[in-house]
């Protein structure tokens, strides 16, 4: 009890010292969106960050926390100043602007209060991401931990907070980073400590919203909705409560159209008359209730979430060539690839209005699909994709590389050997990220491997995927070294043109990156002294031809059996600048009408 009391007036103290700190302001002086200036150190990111399971309770803790960095081993005490959560402390915006190294800790703390409103509920916290190993306390008491960059976690801290609920106690929370970078075996996609070419900074820590939420003893952990067009039905299922009954409400228009009820536990089936159709030309979102009813008609939980029917399929067109399908109609995927990433907040967009943006510039752009690259995005963004109308292909964050890349044979590419303890962290987080976004009804494809990256057991892997989940196609390996017979997909990589150097008849063909055009602009630059592309113009007409040029071959090789295709890319990052636009995202590298037209009539080559 001693010790308690000593460590709560210890972080008492250390939050008085603070609050005469310097105000928040963008560390560095590179360039910036224009959102940064937008950005509240007060509430940044303020949007209920989970609209798949939307609840009216909720508190967010994005905002000033007191951080430090200290060497591995030394307990936290010292505080170097103030971050802005969820910016990495590398990122501009988290107002600190530092690495952190392999043999330090990255320590982060605040207080919170827990409405006397919220008597009687659970309390559960929840992370969006925190890159890479999380230890989590609250008042002292150690509540969780997590390994994983990419995907949320949730603890509950009921037991911790003493059951003392009042808008006038301040709890005490505290998170302790890890995070290797490229120096272990963690899946990190693009990031290395020492960035260069198509390698970039470094992101440690929290990068996705902090927040907490209060929920009844028996509620809701998530929600499992699968879209079956052939049975006309959703099922749905709500994972988490053992007790009481679970009550399914489906709107369309407002308009209640289905409802089904099911034990804890159960599946249930909302049946759809004349269901309308889900595409990126037609979006149409359906609304969705859960409430888990306890004896006596009491409402214990409920959650507002959404879905849309749609199917992801293959089939031979009149030729025998194996073509994508959604909702079995033939349909040429055509996107750009998408890193993710921000001058000012790294993996973090600087506020919900940027991250719809680049979503929203796709749409403008003619095309409808995106591969997001090596990186998973914050449930916000896959929620912009669904409601706009852009397919995702989903990739896994690489890690270790692998020896010997062979992507221009199907029998003979090299594969990594990895540890015991690479492979099963490996399958973990592929896993986790596959279950965060499997009710999204954007993901169309799944890309386990990139170009060799890490790339192991590929038939294995691809088999487990389709296995988990056989609603969707499987990427085996984009770009990658080959396998007859490794999941739907046989994928192909070339720069800058397009080219076909690969067939397999018995999966769908794509080009999964090309193009790479760059136009390096002044005032836009990362580094004015380095830039980098496959190819470089000097001006936004040169690169328009540059592009329609290609777009018209790649239209040519579509009959020889392209289903799909990538461009390479939304936006120019650090040093890179071979994007549609700059990474300030301020300048429009192509003359749009001309982009968008060839764009669509590269995807009505198959209508």
């Amino acid at each position: 009890m001693k010790k308690t009391a000593y460590f709560l007036l210890l972080f008492g103290l250390t939050c008085c010292f603070n609050a005469s700190a310097q105000a928040w302001q963008p560390a560095g002086d590179r360039i910036r969106t224009p959102w940064a200036d937008q950005v509240d150190p007060s509430a940044p990111l303020p949007e209920y960050p989970r609209p798949l399971m939307q609840r009216e309770q909720w508190m967010n803790l994005n905002g000033l926390w007191d951080y430090a960095v200290l060497p591995v081993g030394e307990a936290y005490g010292k505080v170097d100043g103030k971050i802005l959560v969820p910016f990495c402390i590398e990122s501009s915006l988290s107002g600190v602007g530092r690495t952190v190294g392999t043999d330090e800790h990255l320590w982060y703390h605040r207080t919170f209060t827990v409405p006397e409103a919220w008597k009687g509920k659970r309390v559960l916290l929840h992370f969006g991401a925190v890159d890479w190993k999380a230890d989590v306390w609250v008042n002292g008491i150690q509540v969780g931990s997590h390994t994983g960059g990419y995907t949320p976690f949730t603890i509950d801290i009921t037991q911790a907070i003493a059951a003392v609920y009042s808008d006038d106690f301040l709890h005490q929370l505290t998170v302790r980073v890890w995070d290797g970078t490229d120096t272990g075996f963690q899946p990190r996609g693009k990031q290395v400590r020492k960035p260069s070419g198509i390698w970039y900074t470094s992101v440690t820590g929290i990068w996705q919203t902090v927040w907490l939420e209060p929920v009844p003893e028996q509620h809701i952990d998530n929600l499992k909705i699968t879209p079956d067009l052939d049975a006309g039905c959703f099922h749905v299922l709500a994972e988490g409560p053992d007790q009481g009954l679970i009550e399914y409400v489906l709107y369309s228009f407002g308009k209640r159209i289905a409802t089904a009820q099911a034990l804890p536990g159960v599946e249930a089936d909302l049946f759809v008359p004349d269901p309308h159709l889900w595409t990126p030309d037609d979006p149409f979102l359906y609304d969705l209730d859960v409430t888990v009813i306890q004896p006596g008609g009491k409402g214990s939980d409920f959650v507002r979430s959404y879905c849309a029917m749609r199917k992801i399929g293959v089939a031979a067109d009149a030729q025998g060539i194996l073509r994508l399908t959604l909702n079995d109609k033939p349909l040429f995927q055509y996107g750009p690839l998408d890193q993710g990433w921000w001058p000012d907040g790294l993996y973090t967009a600087p506020t919900d209005e940027a991250l719809a943006f680049d979503v929203q510039k796709t749409k403008d752009w003619g095309f409808n699909m995106i591969r997001k690259h090596v990186k998973v995005e914050p449930a916000r963004w896959y929620y912009h994709c669904d409601r706009l109308g852009i397919l995702v292909w989903q990739d896994m964050p690489s890690g270790e590389w692998t020896a010997g890349w062979q992507m221009t044979q199907l029998y003979d590419g090299a594969e990594r050997q990895r540890s015991v303890a690479s492979e099963a962290n490996w399958r973990k987080e592929w896993k986790e990220v596959m279950d965060y976004l499997y009710s999204q009804p954007c993901i169309a494809v799944w890309v386990p491997f990139n170009e060799g990256w890490g790339q192991f057991k590929t038939k294995e892997i691809a088999d487990w995927t389709r296995q988990y989940d056989p609603t969707r196609l499987v990427n085996s390996a984009s770009g990658g070294n080959h396998f007859l017979d490794a999941g739907d997909i046989l994928d192909l990589h070339h720069y800058p043109q397009p080219e076909m150097y690969l067939y397999d008849a018995k999966r769908v063909n794509v080009l999964g990156e090309y193009g790479g055009i760059g136009l390096p602009v002044e005032g836009h630059l990362w580094a004015p002294d380095r830039n980098w592309g496959y190819i470089k113009f000097a001006s936004p007409k040169e690169v328009t031809d540059e592009y329609v040029k290609y777009a018209r071959q790649l239209q040519e090789m579509i009959a020889r059996g392209f289903s799909a295709a990538v461009y390479t890319q939304t936006t120019d990052v650090e040093i890179e600048v071979n994007g549609l636009m700059t990474y300030d995202r301020r300048f429009d590298k192509v003359d749009i009408p001309r982009i968008h037209e060839i764009n669509q009539q590269v995807i009505n080559t198959l209508r």
